[in-house]
This record gives structure tokens, C-alpha cells and sequence, in this order.
């Protein structure tokens, strides 16, 4: 808060730019008296914490969601939260929740393994060869806008119902995000550090390994974590059809008797899987540019 004085008079006004406060001050023919910074309260202090923010929000959510159900008034259409709950409670005890939460988390680190090691070479070898490039997009972008589910039939006639499906389509949807993000990381590298490289007389290997890969790295962080959206919804689509196991299998064969406690129970796995997972690559991303906290891209 700030005090101004005018005819024995303390006249409050909100905290403002000293600028600001001086013009006041002089239009109402008085002064500054003086200045005092309001101490923010613990409530507040607590209240602008992001963990606090993020359980406002689910807290939020659940209450709209309860508010809804008792609306609906339709367990099947929409069970209430209490009942997801006991529900979860129930597959956690049995063990099925966790077998199958393992099964497509393993299909998933192998897409997205796969996707890597086959992106991201390529990516470089798009973003630094131009001969490379005009060969290879035109594939590329005749590819990239069919949908992985599009493949799910053509797949089932070559892969059958199991792991491969779901790892075929997952590896599809995640290759082409990592691959135009390290392209893009690549050719965004500043050329006056690839320059300077040059001329201090270092080899195009070394400037590859030591300029253009942590220049491009952020970049293809951020590809990964699409990517891994991507992979994550599309595992359920595939799931659901060509595979006997996993959490899409699951929610149809619980959608198939009307248990729709579980349906939704397997839901809320899936976003809290899908949550923690990309915390953990924010977490890797920071950790392997540190240069570019403060950032866009941090």
C-alpha cells in the first residue's frame, strides 16, 4: 500500500508504479508519505502453490462430476465417484488392475523406443541433408495424415490379436511427431555457432555430437511428449480391438456386462498413467536442457 498526504490527511491508495504514484502525489498538491509493501498471507502464499492449484482442480472436477451422476441418477449411464472408487478399490485387490496397467505400459515403452531409435536418426538426416529431404518428405507427408486406427484392420490380417498390433500402431502414431520436431530442432540450431565450429576447424561429426544435438535437444523433447500422448491414446483403440489383454481390453470387456463402475475406473488409470508419465519426461527435459529453463520450451 502506498500513503499519500494532503492537508493532514492520509489518503491510501493501491500499490501502483512509483511513476504513477509521484503524478498522484502532485496533482493533489501533497507528497509521498510513505511506502509500505503488503506482506502476502500464508492462504495466499498456500493458495498460488501448484500442487494446491492442481487438487483445487480435482476437487473441482469430482464435484461437478458427483453433481452430474446424482442429476443423470443412472449407475450405468454414469456411476457417482464413490462407486469408481469402490470399483478401483476391488480390480486394485484382485490384481487385475495392476496386470493389465503392466501389460500396455510395456507395449508402450517398446513404441516408444522404437519410434526413437527410428525418428530421430532420420530427423537428422532430414534436417541436415537437403538431397536427404526432398527423397524422403514427400513420404512422409503422404503418410503422416492417415490415421493409426485406419491401420487396425490392415494390421489385425497381418499381425493377428496380440502384443504386435498395439505396438505397431503405437510406434506409427509416435514416429511421426518425434521426427518433424528433430527435423524442426535441427534446422532451428543457430548457424553462427555451427559457423564458428567451422572455423575453429572442427569436424562435421563433432559438430553434429557437440553444436547441432544440444541445440535440437529441447526440441525433440517436446516431440517426445507428443508422441507419447499420441502412443497413449491410440494403445486403447488398438486395445480394444486387436489385443486380449491390457487396459482397452479391458474397458470393453467391463462395457460388455455393464459394469460401468470399472469402465470408468480404467479411465481414470489411464489419465493418471498418462499424468505422471509426461511429469516424468518435464522432469527429463529439464534435466537434459538446462539451458533452456526460463524458456518456452522449459
Amino acid at each position: 500500500m502506498r500513503s499519500i498526504t494532503r492537508a493532514e490527511s492520509t489518503i491510501a491508495i493501491p500499490e501502483a508504479e512509483d511513476r504513477g504514484v509521484a503524478r498522484l502525489a502532485e496533482a493533489m498538491g501533497g507528497q509521498v508519505a510513505q511506502v509500505v509493501a503488503p506482506e502476502p498471507s500464508l492462504i495466499r502464499l498456500w493458495g498460488s502453490h501448484p500442487a494446491v492449484v492442481a487438487l483445487c482442480s480435482f476437487v473441482l472436477f469430482f464435484l461437478a462430476w458427483w453433481a452430474l451422476a446424482a442429476w443423470i441418477h443412472s449407475p450405468i449411464q454414469l456411476p457417482t465417484p464413490f462407486a469408481v472408487v469402490s470399483a478401483l478399490q476391488d480390480l486394485a485387490v484382485d490384481g487385475e488392475l495392476f496386470e493389465n496397467a503392466s501389460v500396455s505400459f510395456v507395449r508402450l515403452l517398446i513404441s516408444l523406443s522404437l519410434a526413437f531409435v527410428l525418428a530421430v536418426p532420420l530427423g537428422f538426416l532430414m534436417g541436415l541433408s537437403e538431397r536427404a529431404n526432398a527423397y524422403i518428405d514427400p513420404t512422409v507427408e503422404m503418410l503422416r495424415p492417415i490415421s493409426g486406427i485406419a491401420w487396425i484392420p490392415l494390421g489385425l490380417f497381418i499381425f493377428g490379436v496380440g502384443d504386435e498390433l498395439p505396438v505397431f500402431i503405437m510406434t506409427y502414431v509416435a514416429f511421426f511427431p518425434m521426427l518433424l520436431n528433430t527435423i524442426a530442432g535441427v534446422r532451428g540450431t543457430d548457424p553462427k555457432l555451427v559457423a564458428a565450429a567451422r572455423t575453429m576447424g572442427v569436424d562435421r561429426a563433432r559438430i553434429v555430437r557437440r553444436v547441432v544435438l544440444p541445440g535440437a535437444l529441447a526440441t525433440i523433447m517436446v516431440g517426445v511428449r507428443i508422441a507419447f500422448a499420441g502412443a497413449w491414446a491410440a494403445i486403447i483403440a488398438a486395445e480394444l480391438i486387436g489385443s486380449p489383454s491390457g487396459l482397452g481390453f479391458a474397458i470393453e470387456w467391463h462395457r460388455e456386462l455393464l459394469a460401468s463402475p470399472k469402465v470408468f475406473a480404467y479411465i481414470i488409470v489411464i489419465a493418471v498413467i498418462g499424468y505422471a508419465c509426461d511429469l516424468v519426461l518435464q522432469f527429463l527435459q529439464r534435466l537434459l536442457t538446462p539451458w533452456m529453463r526460463g524458456t518456452e520450451l522449459a
